[in-house]
């Protein structure tokens, strides 16, 4: 790496933390200005956005990236209005930042508190969804850090268009526009140089397959926050309704199978199979999804298509129309799976038994666990926070979907009247 390469990203990472600390200072009615200035942008400059965005799926479909990453990449009216609308919800979130979640006396008489303030400079490195580079910008502002940006080369053109108006949106506020940058090149070695920012960039979250992560993680020199892969679970219990059951079950799947909190892998208790297995195979089938099943299920089919599972198909994320089966003899036994061959993301279970519901909540140590609700709910927005920066499946410092009190930290504060240690 040349010496000019590597002054290039020191100057990227001062002027990044000069921006964070101006940036923590402000308060929330100038961050949140900068937030809805950027929605409003993002409203009126969509045919430019989407001209950009057909420029990466031109290239892409050459390429010939599959249809599931097409789907992460592409810009569409929808796309664009949900991106507007995740900033105006994070504008009218609390501000964490400056919060004090408790505070107690000491015996001396001092007053002791944890107060919430940002992280600092947050690196994200991430693949193919340009609407990433809006949630996390905007997220990060929100609680009150700077952001670089490293996108994949497939987004190129949408992540640059998007950064540039983030940052025309944060110029007509007090937010300083470094407080937004993206690393503006497809180069691989950019990424290396990035990666060593560790005097700069406080904390680095990679979101992407899993060689992207492996890399970031085995070289970078910050802290690391893992948005590991989703090997998701839906269980259905011995007591659970059947018709719910297939619901979920079908829209953990194919209702859009090329995310991270798409079901990859069906338990069904042997109690229910008899009844459950032919109706919500037909119903896949029906969606088109292909079924990779245990032996046990082959049988329950009748001449329903399917293909025998591999032991390597319960670990995989498909991200496809691509679902693995198996039927298990006992609730122990749907656990003791998850527990081998998941990732710590979202596990679901369907049954109408409270106190099975309660020992899955309790067992099962997943980021999220459901009960009776589908896998596709794990998700900031869904669950109330707005947008999300990532799912974190590390257990340290986040665990879960990522929303602005995960992007801050805590600091103590004390408060005393000439307390001196003896």
């Amino acid at each position: 790496m040349s010496q000019e390469y590597e002054a290039h990203f020191d100057r990227l990472g001062q002027t990044a933390r000069k921006a964070a600390r101006r940036l923590a200072r402000l308060g929330t009615a100038e961050r949140d200005r900068a937030l809805l200035t950027a929605a409003h942008l993002l409203d009126h400059r969509r045919a430019t956005l989407q001209e950009e965005n057909e420029r990466d799926l031109v290239a892409a479909t050459r390429k010939g990236l599959s249809e599931a990453m097409l789907d992460r990449l592409r810009l569409d009216e929808t796309a664009l209005a949900q991106m507007a609308a995740d900033l105006r919800e994070v504008a009218a979130l609390p501000d964490p930042v400056g919060v004090v979640t408790r505070m107690w006396t000491r015996p001396n008489g001092m007053r002791v508190g944890r107060m919430r303030i940002p992280l600092g400079v947050i690196g994200i490195v991430y693949e193919s969804r340009p609407n990433v580079t809006i949630d996390a910008a905007g997220l990060c502002i929100k609680a009150g850090n700077a952001v670089v940006l490293r996108g994949g080369s497939e987004a190129f053109y949408s992540n640059r268009a998007l950064v540039a108006l983030l940052r025309e949106a944060l110029l007509e506020t007090d937010v300083p526009p470094d407080a937004v940058q993206l690393v503006d090149t497809t180069d691989r070695e950019a990424v290396l140089a990035m990666l060593k920012l560790d005097r700069y960039i406080d904390v680095l979250i990679p979101r992407g397959g899993e060689e992207l992560i492996r890399f970031v993680t085995e070289h970078a020199r910050m802290p690391v926050i893992k948005h590991y892969q989703g090997v998701c679970h839906t269980y259905v219990d011995r007591d659970a309704e059947i018709d719910m059951a297939v619901r979920l079950t079908v829209n953990g799947k194919a209702q859009r199978p090329g995310v991270c909190n798409a079901t990859e892998t069906l338990l069904i208790h042997e109690d229910i199979a008899p009844a459950f297995v032919p109706v919500v195979g037909k119903a896949l089938i029906d969606e088109d999804v292909e079924l990779r099943v245990c032996e046990r299920t082959a049988r329950l089919l009748g001449d329903l298509p399917y293909r025998l599972a591999s032991p390597e198909d319960y670990y995989a994320e498909f991200l496809a129309k691509i679902l693995a089966v198996r039927v298990v003899d006992s609730y122990e036994e749907a656990v003791e799976h998850i527990e081998k061959f998941g990732s710590d993301h979202t596990e679901t279970i369907v049954t109408d038994s409270y106190s099975t519901a309660q020992r899955f909540v309790r067992d099962v140590s997943s980021a999220c666990v459901f009960v009776n609700a589908s896998t596709r709910f794990s998700d900031g927005h869904q669950l109330g926070l707005g947008a999300e920066i990532g799912i974190s499946t590390t257990k340290l410092h986040a665990y879960g979907p990522m929303g602005l009190e995960e992007l801050t930290t805590q600091k103590f504060i004390v408060f005393g009247d000439g307390q001196c240690r003896s």
